[in-house]
């Protein structure tokens, strides 16, 4: 049975699950320079809840879950669902498939890299209860991703990427289409997974890092979803 979506928005009442991509077990990517992605999604997935919060949105919850991977996937999914989220937001760092990695020394040890893409994107799921509003929730983020003058990650409808390929939904503000994530197509919110950046690539890995970098992402979040609300 369907959820039925928020009749409006009211941003004291609004409940905004954002999760922090992967585990401390399961930790996702590694960076470039060797830092895991469990680390960049903590620090970003925290900085957002907190802009939010301070926006008005008291009930912002930051999620961290334990675990091997599949099994807190479904965590997330039963978190959110028990708690009647109005908004799932999942958030992430970017790589690429194995087979365009390169290999650098760094540190003293051997890494891995791909300088030859770069930029965050936005995901959303057909078979989520609410993908029409899931759309317009990440086409909010990315313009807003956008107007901070980031731009997004065009290789997903490339066939190098293989079984990462996409369709591409919205071609100026890079939302795709994944059907296949759990913590998209079972939540019974509205639910969008932010790729913030690419911590393979050398040079993104140092301003995802930064700040200024952060701070971007954590205000086009927040712009966006009081953009929602004013227009519900």
């Amino acid at each position: 049975m369907r959820a039925a979506a928020p009749a409006k928005c009211e941003m004291p009442k609004f409940r905004i699950v954002v999760d922090v991509g992967h585990t401390p077990d399961s930790y996702g990517a590694l960076s470039a320079r060797n830092d895991p992605e469990f680390g960049f999604n903590f620090r970003l997935a925290s900085l957002i809840a907190a802009r939010l919060k301070s926006e008005g949105f008291a009930a912002t919850r930051l999620l961290v879950t334990d675990g091997k991977a599949r099994a807190s996937l479904f965590k997330r999914v039963s978190v959110a669902n028990d708690g009647r989220a109005d908004l799932f937001l999942s958030v992430h760092h970017d790589s690429v498939p194995d087979k365009l990695l390169e290999s650098w020394e760094f540190d003293g040890a051997t890494s891995y890299f791909s300088d030859r893409f770069s930029g965050h994107s936005l995901f959303v799921s057909h078979q989520n209860p609410h993908f029409a509003t899931s759309l317009l929730l990440a086409r909010m983020i990315g313009r807003q991703l956008k107007e901070q003058g980031l731009h997004y990650a065009r290789q997903y409808t490339l066939p190098v990427m293989g079984r990462y390929r996409h369709q591409l939904l919205d071609k100026d503000v890079g939302v795709y289409r994944y059907d296949g994530l759990v913590v998209l197509s079972r939540t019974r919110s509205a639910a969008v997974l932010l790729e913030a950046g690419s911590i393979i690539n050398r040079d993104e890995e140092m301003e995802m890092n930064s700040s200024e970098r952060q701070e971007a992402v954590a205000e086009a979040v927040a712009a966006a979803m009081r953009e929602f609300c004013e227009r519900r």
